[in-house]
């Protein structure tokens, strides 16, 4: 999708801040963090939101992305929220599919 700004950081057009890749996923700081940690995690190929996701197993190993990166970066054990917004009022601003990982404060209940 020549258009998507996520699918033009996954073709390496433009430059995120990459904290996690692998042939099917890429990770980056979120440009307006909403805690400590705010990293994307998206795929590398285009998928518009949650309810276009066919593959299941994409699914799953954007969620092993978002612990792998959690540990990495020391928010394993104290922590951390994954949040999939879907379309419009779902709050999903780009429509590309992305997962949210954010740790580093306490988070409270209900969001948003």
């Amino acid at each position: 999708m020549t258009d998507c700004l996520f699918c033009k950081m996954a073709a390496g057009e433009i430059k995120p801040d990459v904290v996690y890749e692998d042939e099917r996923l890429l990770g980056f700081r979120d440009i307006h963090p909403q805690a400590p940690l705010h990293v994307l995690i998206i795929p590398k190929r285009h998928v518009a939101n949650l309810n276009d996701l066919e593959d299941s197993l994409l699914g799953g190993w954007m969620l092993q992305a978002a612990a792998k990166i959690a540990a990495q970066l020391g928010y394993a054990e104290t922590g951390y929220r994954t949040v999939i917004n879907c379309n419009d009022d779902g709050g999903q601003t780009v429509h590309h599919l992305h997962l949210h990982l954010l740790a580093g404060r306490p988070m409270t209940w209900p969001p948003g």
